[in-house]
């Protein structure tokens, strides 16, 4: 057991490359402290490429673009500024807060703090947008530049940088730490943005982003999964 980490050394590596499991022990025979090796199936990416980590974040943060913005292209402009009881940020707010957030989290985030001195965190929260389609296209611009910022990022970097250490309002996090701080943070937005979407939209017009209601086993067809069939 590292005790600096509290994760086992005694980790299965079946299934991956003897190169990399053997680069996964220190001569102490613990685990590099931020190296996270579990076995890939075959059809998954290789360990050995340099981006296996980063490149789970990388897709989940697309996942969570995606979804948002599924749900925010099922609102017109009055319904993207509208607030559920005149307190509750409303879409445009939080596409603004988001915004915000990434550019300054990821803009040169390897060399310098998270939280920048030109951000304006506060004003993340005020609906300063033009009136009608040009306020939706400032608030789409707004996000597109934060998530641009973090792609950007992101594909510069390495699972050799997990281990780095960056500053977000002067507290150290390693990249993978801010990485998964950033992620759980979008998340959470996401969850806002889908289900005030959802209120908004009415289960007539709604168009359902995850597996509606009774489609589960349709689904599971589709995939070709059977969760009763033994595992190979």
């Amino acid at each position: 057991m590292n005790s600096r980490t509290g994760w086992s050394a005694e980790i299965d590596f079946a299934g991956i490359p003897a190169r990399c499991a053997d680069d996964a022990r220190l001569a102490n025979g613990d685990i590099k402290q931020t190296r996270v090796l579990i076995p890939y199936p075959p059809a998954m990416a290789d360990p050995c490429t340099g981006r296996l980590i980063i490149d789970d974040f990388a897709s989940k943060f697309a996942e969570i673009r995606r979804e948002s913005e599924q749900a925010i292209a099922q609102l017109d402009a009055d319904e993207l500024r509208r607030s559920l009881d005149g307190d509750v940020n409303s879409i445009a707010i939080t596409m603004k807060h988001v915004g915000g957030n990434l550019r300054s989290r990821f803009a040169d985030f390897l060399t310098t703090d998270g939280e920048k001195p030109t951000r304006d965190r506060e004003g993340e929260f005020v609906d300063d947008f033009p009136p009608c389609e040009p306020g939706r296209a400032a608030a789409v611009a707004t996000w597109n530049a934060g998530w641009t910022t973090l792609e950007s990022t992101l594909a510069q970097l390495t699972d050799a940088d997990l281990d780095r250490v960056v500053k977000i309002r002067g507290v150290d996090h390693t990249v993978t730490r801010a990485l998964a701080r950033s992620l759980a943070h979008m998340a959470y937005h996401q969850g806002q943005i889908v289900l005030i979407a959802r209120i908004l939209r009415g289960p007539a017009q709604w168009k359902t982003i995850s597996i509606p209601r009774g489609g589960t086993a349709q689904r599971h067809a589709e995939m070709g999964f059977n969760p009763g069939a033994p595992r190979a």
